[in-house]
């Protein structure tokens, strides 16, 4: 797995740790033709989640933004399940969701620790639209979730 993508991870300070498995009745990544579609991620470390919580109320931006750096590695890490990660040509699309308290309106800047990862992992290629969502809640009380659309030669 330490091909180009990963050894500039790396040398940025980021790993990508070894492929998720699904919590329910769904797969951590799809391919379809030179697309690859990974479900939502969470900031799993080692079995783990990085932080629990709201932002806003229990959890802080600094925290937020290395929990959605650990959901871009996962994601990256579930994309690679279906396909080599030096094919990726393209990352169309980040979506990050952010469990928000009424009022807190940061949500862009916990998700620019997610595009951070594409940026480090991909250069120019990594740059993506994207979307980033205040929610009341997430899934095991998870303060980010991370999906992404990638593109392949």
């Amino acid at each position: 797995m330490y091909g180009k993508v990963a050894s500039r991870l790396l040398a940025a300070g980021f790993e990508i740790p070894a492929a998720p498995i699904a919590l329910g009745a769904y797969v951590p990544a799809v391919r379809i033709g030179d697309m690859v579609f990974t479900s939502g991620q969470l900031p799993m470390l080692g079995g783990e989640l990085l932080a629990e919580g709201v932002l806003g109320e229990d959890v802080d931006l600094e925290l937020a933004a290395r929990c959605a750096a650990q959901c871009a590695l996962n994601a990256l890490a579930a994309a690679s399940t279906v396909c080599e990660l030096e094919r990726v040509v393209g990352v169309a699309k980040l979506v990050g969701y952010v469990a928000s308290a009424p009022g807190f309106t940061a949500q862009p800047a916990v998700i620019d620790g997610a595009s951070a990862v594409m940026r480090e992992a991909f250069g120019e290629q990594g740059r993506h639209a994207r979307e980033a969502v205040g929610v009341a809640a997430l899934p095991l009380g998870a303060p980010v979730e991370v999906s992404l659309t990638l593109g392949l030669d």
